[in-house]
């Protein structure tokens, strides 16, 4: 049962990254469902807000962290003269526990004792349930339950533009299933190589009779990797790299019939908006942080570089460990990922897929 009286505003503290984001929707709607007259207010990331500020009946404060301590001011502006009922403060980096004292809640509901770090537990006067073993998403959805509420189904409803839906139509027709390959992560030590990415994508369209494109933003780290893969491959994928916003990154996601990508936030993106995604995970744990609706098709070799890289057990490491150590992305084998695309496809043309 919902807290009595039930809060009339929230505020909702979680800047980054994008995949985390997307794990904060399904939480918005479990609040807007128990507490239907409260006010949401979320203060998000500036590249974030591109990504979910037209969700709505939500409030948006974004912060701008390459701005420093200006950022930090503006949002403190913002809230000026307000009071929350609640703080749901979702992000644990020392930034964002500074950024959560511009903040004032009567009730600030912060991570467990074994979660909270960087001083986190000084902004807080509340804690979620403390437990281990648990999805990003799930752990972010458990914010709800010191309000007295429960989050018993997940669901996104990321909102896409037409424009972007027009724009992705024009790039990907309806002619043959569509591959996308994004290939870079933040963190570049995820990152598989360009000639496992050239493999598989020959593969796809000439074994499988799939088509492939290449997305990505404008970075150059994108932009070299694209290049390298299409140097690789003996055939020829459409290069989208650069071309889309995040936006309409979502919209080619949703014509997609597989995503492929490392643990990245286009990951979550992809599986957001109902599309089976292809996780390439050894440095991280895909039951923590992979695609949250079905990991059938991730390529798991998180336990083979526990055992390379740190001598020991999964089940011997604290939940959340990464593995982020020069070549650990080499444990996955290009014939594992043939493997999982090859199942996904013959699941699709069986009607077997789920998202």
């Amino acid at each position: 049962m919902p807290t009595a009286p039930p809060p009339a505003s929230i505020c909702l503290l979680r800047t980054s990254a994008l995949g985390d984001v997307t794990h904060v929707l399904p939480l918005i709607h479990t609040l807007r469902a128990g507490f239907p007259l409260a006010r949401l207010t979320w203060i998000v990331g500036k590249l974030e807000h591109k990504l979910v500020g037209d969700v709505p009946d939500v409030e948006f404060v974004v912060f701008d962290k390459s701005m420093g301590l200006d950022g930090m001011r503006n949002v403190r502006l913002a809230l000026e003269g307000r009071r929350f009922d609640v703080l749901l403060h979702m992000q644990v980096a020392l930034r964002a526990n500074v950024l959560s004292l511009g903040v004032h809640a009567r009730r600030r509901v912060g991570y467990d004792h074994a979660r909270a770090k960087d001083l986190h537990g000084l902004t807080i006067n509340e804690r979620i349930p403390a437990r281990t073993g648990e999805h990003v998403l799930d752990a972010i959805g458990s914010f709800c339950e010191p309000l007295g509420l429960k989050q018993t189904t997940v669901h996104w409803d990321l909102p896409i533009p037409v424009e972007a839906a027009a724009w992705a139509a024009d790039q990907l027709p309806d002619d043959a299933p569509w591959l996308l390959i994004n290939a870079v992560s933040s963190h570049s030590v995820r990152n598989w190589s360009a000639a496992g990415y050239a493999a598989v994508a020959d593969h796809a369209q000439q074994a499988l009779g799939w088509r492939v494109a290449l997305t990505g933003g404008p970075s150059k780290s994108e932009r070299q990797l694209g290049d390298a893969i299409r140097a690789h491959m003996h055939s020829t994928p459409v290069d989208l790299i650069g071309r889309d916003t995040l936006k309409r990154a979502l919209a080619l996601y949703r014509r997609a019939a597989a995503v492929l990508s490392p643990d990245a936030g286009p990951m979550h993106m992809a599986n957001a908006v109902g599309t089976p995604v292809i996780g390439l995970h050894a440095a991280s744990n895909p039951a923590r942080s992979g695609p949250y609706s079905d990991r059938r098709w991730c390529v798991d070799r998180y336990a083979a570089a526990a055992h390379k890289f740190m001598g020991r057990a999964v089940e011997d490491l604290p939940w959340g460990t990464k593995i982020e150590r020069p070549g650990v992305m080499d444990l996955i084998h290009i014939d594992d990922v043939i493997e999982r695309l090859e199942a996904l496809d013959q699941a699709r043309r069986h009607g077997l897929l789920r998202c």
